[in-house]
């Protein structure tokens, strides 16, 4: 009967941390600014052990050929990541970061077709990724 009650509070204090780590806040970075990526804000989170990385509401995707997340890191480091706008005109509006960035200091908005950046959106303070 031990046994069981101590297993069973074990169950409910794992689901205390599970319910904790989903209920943090997301780090919201200051607005997009730039000549065709200028509204909205994104967000990072701790989604399951991941970081993620998602587009506020009112952000509008730019109408330009080729719109890539691009992250850059505290020291400069840039990442192109993957395509905003992907096949059927949906909208690739969250990213998991992959293990390698370690931390991110600002989101892009980068015309990979054009070669240039279409407006970009700061952290307060660069957010550590591991």
């Amino acid at each position: 009967m031990c046994s069981i009650l101590s297993f069973a509070a074990a169950l409910v204090a794992a689901a205390g941390m599970t319910f904790a780590a989903a209920a943090q806040p997301a780090q919201i970075s200051k607005p997009f600014e730039g000549p065709k990526a200028n509204t909205g804000t994104v967000s990072h989170a701790l989604v399951g052990g991941k970081h993620v990385l998602t587009l506020s509401d009112d952000f509008k995707v730019p109408d330009t050929p080729d719109p890539h997340w691009q992250v850059v890191s505290s020291k400069g480091e840039v990442f192109l990541l993957q395509k905003l706008t992907i096949k059927g005109d949906k909208v690739n509006r969250s990213i998991t970061l992959p293990a390698y960035i370690k931390d991110v200091a600002k989101v892009q908005i980068w015309c990979s077709y054009a070669e240039v950046n279409l407006g970009e959106a700061a952290f307060a303070s660069a957010i550590t990724t591991n």
